[in-house]
């Protein structure tokens, strides 16, 4: 069965409310991307990742290898209307499908940039009080 390779940085990653979604795909472990990315707080309810020029960080997550099963029937619909599927630049130069922030969802009422914050779990960390 053809496989491709998943970076997840929200609430896909282990332990996260929506992991479910990853059950039978293999756990490749943590990554982070290049450091080409700002990243996202979607009213403290999920991440995204947006490329830039300039000015990017490196955003840590997790790499999977899924179907187009489970890629098409579990992950993508349960994906919000700011994301979008997207390949992204991992630290090793390697490429990678993740979700992004669709452009227009940047400067949407809700949206923070949490990209010095070391992750989404860290931000949650920080914003729990």
């Amino acid at each position: 069965m053809e496989s491709l390779r998943m970076f997840v940085n929200g609430q896909a990653m282990s332990g996260g409310s929506l992991n479910d979604a990853l059950a039978g795909a293999r756990f490749l472990g943590p990554a982070e991307t290049a450091p080409r990315y700002r990243f996202y707080s979607v009213r403290d309810e999920f991440p995204g990742l947006s490329p830039v020029p300039g000015g990017g960080h490196a955003v840590p997550g997790e790499l999977y290898e899924v179907t187009y099963e489970i890629l098409r029937e579990r992950l993508l619909p349960g994906e919000p209307p700011e994301l979008e599927l997207g390949v992204i630049e991992l630290s090793d130069g390697s490429g990678s499908l993740c979700m992004r922030m669709r452009a227009e969802a940047i400067s949407a009422p809700g949206v923070t940039d949490i990209s010095e914050a070391g992750g989404w779990r860290a931000h949650l960390g920080r914003s729990v009080r």
